[in-house]
């Protein structure tokens, strides 16, 4: 199936998306709802959000650009001194921008 990339056919795929991605949400809550929580189930989960961000900051330390690393670097480096993601996030973006915009 081939969707166009017109006005029509973008607002299609932004629907499409939407509508996958809050069922994926709700399908999440609606099956755990079924779930009793017991001590396992919650290292788990605590467990698999910082697996998944790994997979993602991972291939990027490895294959990513100066700018890349420069903002996985500066990232790191301002959650472990302040604990708060904002800041760190905002830092990181800013690393990247001044290292891309350099080179």
């Amino acid at each position: 199936m081939t969707i166009e990339t017109t006005t029509t056919g973008v607002l299609v795929l932004i629907a499409i998306m939407t509508v996958v991605t809050l069922a994926t949400r709700f399908g999440g809550v609606f099956i755990m709802s079924f779930v009793r929580i017991n001590p396992r189930i919650e290292s788990f989960i605590n467990t698999m959000a910082s697996s998944v961000l790994i997979a993602i900051v991972v291939p990027m330390a490895f294959a990513g650009d100066a700018g890349a690393i420069a903002a996985l670097s500066v990232t790191t480096v301002t959650m472990l001194a302040l604990r708060k993601p904002l800041p760190a996030i905002a830092a990181g973006i800013a690393a990247a921008s001044m290292v891309r915009y350099v080179f």
